[in-house]
């Protein structure tokens, strides 16, 4: 059986989203799949199930088809770090920083540990579905990418076209694409898959026509733009996130910081419809709960804080307010990195609101974690250069909590008792039969508009 790769026309097109729905629409034909996604840019990562450090997008796809987790589904991950260089993991390691000429000069180094990754599943699974990046022909980089044409020439996949009709200029978009794809590529391209459709189906007959009759293109299916809360990409889709909750009981607020990090760590929020959450740079006054979510750089983000004058309001606030991770060293007294592992400020003063210190030290925690709250076990991850002595996993005093651990609004109980102490009336929800409730109604509604025989016949 083939492999797949899903490209896009373009960066948001739909890649991620598509990867983890065709992979468990084959699944539920019996097709053993994993997904895979060669090299990520993202300061959105989560801990696999051997240990290794890898794209949250990717883990994400791995548990919607409850299928282990380990380095070989996401080699190579870049995160942001000092002066326009990037913390390089590979093989869920960090290994060192790079800036962008230096990474893209040594990339034949990395290409070895892709195809190791990606063997490794081809020989453990029936269909690889391996994420793209970006736009799949943009000329200037095609012997720099990774994740499209070098995973399709090496491994001969099967490519699946995505295109997002929401940015306009679809049809411009699937021509120019297609013609400029190497002709290796053209002829093992399936289809396309068009993405983010509004309105009345019927009204996009006559372009499935032009696409099919004069591209000569099969179009796998026109699929409707479907809000999706959870396994968000990149931060942007995030704070493109669009809520209607007529019944929410609490407001919260969390500070869209310049280097947010693990954003998802509040897809549980978004699934709660007694929670309305905001992406704010102010107003914090406004809301019931304040958030400092996790920021891959701490020292600059608190900065940008004092720039917007919401520094000292956190200082000072009665508000509840809760830090995680990034945020979470934000409300100690002070932050050292004598060895300058984050940013060039030895010393800096941070919000006092915790009496201790944090200190950064050059091994990385990466790691499954989990503490004791209020007599239920709370679980999560912890990724951070910082220690805190005095409180190395969580501080609680009323109205104030912090820790180093994301994923903590996962756990009921916490979310339970969070919220019912902001409002007695709070009911809660049980996440993860949220969670699969919302995935299996998506896969259905995207399964109804994608041409799955086509697809598995091309693919045997």
């Amino acid at each position: 059986m083939h492999n797949i790769s899903i490209f896009g026309t373009s960066s948001d097109a739909g890649k991620s989203t598509l990867t983890w729905v065709i992979a468990k629409l084959l699944q539920k034909r019996g097709i053993r799949t994993v997904p895979f996604k060669a090299q990520n840019v993202s300061n959105n990562s989560q801990i696999a199930d051997d240990g290794s450090e890898i794209a949250i997008s990717t883990f994400f796809q791995a548990s919607v088809l409850g299928v282990p987790t380990s380095w070989h589904i996401n080699p190579v991950l870049l995160k942001s770090g000092q002066k326009n260089h990037a913390s390089l993991i590979v093989k869920g390691e960090e290994v060192g920083s790079k800036d962008v000429k230096s990474y893209y000069h040594d990339i034949d180094t990395l290409k070895p540990m892709v195809v190791e990754g990606f063997s490794h599943l081809d020989a453990a699974y029936d269909c690889v579905v391996a994420e793209g990046a970006g736009g799949c022909v943009e000329l200037n980089l095609l012997d720099k990418d990774l994740s499209n044409t070098f995973i399709a020439d090496r491994f001969k996949t099967k490519i699946i076209l995505v295109a997002d009709i929401e940015k306009g200029g679809v049809f411009a978009s699937i021509y120019g694409t297609v013609a400029l794809l190497q002709k290796a590529f053209q002829d093992n391209l399936i289809g396309v898959v068009i993405n983010k459709f509004r309105g009345d189906r019927s009204l996009f007959d006559e372009g499935v026509k032009i696409i099919e009759e004069r591209f000569g293109l099969p179009v796998l299916g026109v699929l409707p733009y479907t809000p999706f809360h959870l396994g968000f990409e990149d931060s942007q889709s995030l704070m493109n996130y669009v809520q209607h909750k007529p019944d929410a009981k609490i407001k919260v607020g969390i500070l869209r910081l310049p280097y947010l990090s693990n954003f998802t760590d509040f897809e549980p929020l978004m699934l709660d419809s007694e929670v309305e959450v905001t992406f704010t740079t102010g107003n914090l006054h406004l809301y019931d709960l304040i958030i400092l979510p996790g920021s891959k750089r701490v020292v600059e983000d608190l900065l940008w804080l004092k720039e917007q004058g919401l520094f000292a309001y956190l200082q000072e606030t009665n508000r509840p307010l809760i830090g995680i991770c990034g945020g979470y060293e934000m409300l100690f007294e002070r932050i050292l990195d004598p060895k300058k592992i984050e940013s060039e400020q030895e010393e800096t003063q941070a919000l006092g609101r915790i009496p201790s210190e944090v200190i950064f030290e050059e091994t990385k925690i990466h790691r499954r974690s989990e503490f004791h709250y209020h007599d239920s076990l709370v679980k999560g991850y912890e990724i951070h250069y910082a220690r805190a002595e005095k409180y190395p996993m969580f501080y609680e005093e009323e109205g104030l909590f912090g820790t180093f651990l994301h994923g903590i609004f996962e756990s009921d109980a916490f979310r339970d008792h969070i919220f019912s102490t902001l409002n007695g009336a709070y009911v809660g929800y049980r996440f993860e039969e949220k969670r699969a409730e919302v995935i299996d109604a998506f896969v259905e509604t995207m399964g109804e508009e994608l041409d799955m025989e086509r697809i598995v016949r091309c693919i045997s």
